[in-house]
């Protein structure tokens, strides 16, 4: 089937959940599709993101419909619904052991898995490093030529559908232990430094003009973001709430890499 006839299947699917066998090519031939880079959970379309909920659908009705079984990987043994993506050769990407992405993931050519963990759904783009222990959640969306430094967490976002996932566009970096979750978006060439969390609700307080600006769910491009926190009032004192600041711009630079060591330099950021 093309996606447009995947799409009305699925959507008939979700209206008779307890007659699913009708429909498990159409959810079988979505994964596929998903796996091969044929389709993708979101894209961008001029500055907007689109979601595309169906496919999210596909990939629950999936898990309904998928069996548990026993499987071997080398000497790593499996109990899981959702097989292991295999075809890293044919896509030209760099996996090191022991690495693990489920089918219905897709990685564009010269990406490098090192030790690290990609979820169902998740579109990985050209160039782009995901470092050790680091996680690209469900349906998460990570640009071209962006570093997921050690232990960075990109959270999954599968429900409810119509949600955007966490997307990281095209040049970002996004330093060690950072987390970013609930469908936060960080714009091109951003520069996250390391430990920083932002959720859909973090303050995200611009400080590089006088009058303060407070951003919640999106990095602008190309801006670089700290770690802090902001004083609040409550009953019998005063508190410090996690927040995150912008406290500059990467430069505009043909070359990425140094534009980047420019930033970590000038702005004393841990990686």
């Amino acid at each position: 089937m093309i996606p447009t006839e995947l799409k009305s299947a699925i959507e008939e699917a979700l209206l008779n959940t307890s007659d699913l066998k009708r429909y498990e090519d159409a959810i079988h031939q979505t994964i596929h599709l998903l796996d091969v880079g044929k389709i993708r959970v979101a894209e961008k379309k001029g500055d907007e993101w689109i979601t595309h909920s169906w496919i999210k659908n596909a990939i629950l009705l999936y898990f309904k419909i998928a069996p548990m079984a026993a499987f071997e990987v080398g000497p790593y043994s499996y109990h899981d619904k959702i097989p292991l993506k295999t075809n890293y050769k044919d896509l030209n990407v760099r996996v090191v052991p022991p690495a693990v992405a489920r089918i219905g993931t897709f990685m564009e050519p010269g990406v490098v898995l090192m030790p690290s963990y990609v979820n169902i759904g998740a579109y990985i783009g050209a160039g782009t490093m995901v470092d050790t222990w680091a996680t690209v959640g469900s349906c998460g969306q990570i640009g071209k030529n962006v570093h997921l430094s050690g232990g960075v967490g990109i959270g999954g976002v599968l429900e409810p559908a119509s949600a955007t996932p966490v997307i990281v566009e095209d040049n970002a970096f996004i330093g060690s232990r950072a987390i970013i979750v609930e469908g936060v978006r960080i714009g091109q060439d951003a520069v996250i430094a390391a430990n920083v969390t932002l959720t859909s609700s973090t303050p995200i307080i611009d400080v590089r003009t006088p009058e303060h600006k407070v951003l919640k769910g999106h990095v602008p491009a190309g801006s670089v973001v700290v770690p802090g926190t902001r004083e609040k009032e409550v009953a019998g004192g005063k508190i410090h709430l996690a927040c995150a600041y912008i406290i500059g711009n990467r430069k505009e630079s043909t070359d990425k890499k140094t534009s980047l060591n420019e930033v970590l330099r000038e702005f004393s950021l841990s990686v």
